[in-house]
């Protein structure tokens, strides 16, 4: 690490007001060129503590840059992993404010619930998908905390990968006997299709990006326990949104979710 705790601490607090407050900020690597990844895990870190100093539940994990091809443009061989709070959850249908956002985008993904812990190092698709109880269709809502989305993947860390709302929902469905790299997706806006996808367009299959989140949490000493939500990352580009936007995902075999902006 690159960083002192009080600088740590300090950069978290910069990032967590921006979040709360719906700012936007320069990113830090700015003013700390220096800063390693651990130093941005670090800053992520102390933003969950913030959070659940505060009152907040940790309800879940993510993926984030899941895309071979975007990886290898940004110079990275693995992607980047956030948390999500009790207070991103957005109801099935629900309202998505957007006095409280600064520039949000949604994402399709697919949702894994585990039924047993994830412990890496070595974990592997088939031990995700033994883990696994079941998945169903996500919304990812992400929001830069960057002025104008311009940011290098450390920022993105700090700021817990852009991590702000998301919604759950559709038909859940076991894992046995459906082949997720194939299962394909609908994005609309408004009642229009605007993107379109497979899960093989997150690291080859969807698990993959579990399997690697277990391997970075063993690294650190930590696993993914049984009962977690963890969305395994975009399968297209994200999609801007504005007030009155209706977006609704609809996945093969597990039906649809949806929130909209207001």
């Amino acid at each position: 690490m690159k960083l002192d705790l009080a600088t740590i601490a300090t950069l978290a607090e910069r990032l967590e007001n921006c979040e709360l407050q719906a700012q936007d900020t320069t990113k830090i690597t700015d003013d700390y060129p220096d800063m390693d990844w651990d130093d941005a895990y670090a800053i992520q870190d102390e933003v969950r503590r913030r959070k659940v100093a505060r009152g907040a539940r940790i309800v879940g994990l993510k993926a984030g840059l899941t895309s071979h091809a975007k990886m290898k443009q940004m110079g990275v061989s693995t992607p980047v992993f956030g948390f999500m709070a009790d207070y991103y959850a957005v109801p099935d249908g629900g309202e998505c404010r957007m006095s409280e956002l600064i520039h949000p985008k949604v994402e399709p993904e697919i949702a894994f619930v585990t039924k047993a812990e994830l412990r890496g190092p070595g974990c592997h698709i088939g031990a995700v998908l033994a883990a696994t109880d079941f998945v169903m269709p996500g919304i990812e809502v992400i929001d830069s905390r960057y002025r104008d989305f311009k940011f290098d993947l450390k920022s993105v860390v700090a700021d817990n990968t852009s991590a702000v709302r998301f919604v759950v929902g559709g038909q859940p469905m076991g894992v046995s006997g459906v082949d997720l790299r194939t299962v394909g997706i609908v994005l609309e806006k408004n009642g229009l299709p605007v993107a379109f996808g497979a899960g093989a367009a997150v690291l080859g299959h969807p698990a993959a990006a579990i399997a690697m989140l277990a391997n970075h949490l063993g690294a650190r000493g930590e696993c993914i326990p049984a009962g977690t939500l963890i969305l395994s990352g975009g399968i297209t580009e994200a999609v801007s949104v504005q007030a009155g936007d209706n977006v609704t995902l609809r996945v093969q075999g597990m039906g649809s979710t949806s929130l909209r902006f207001v």
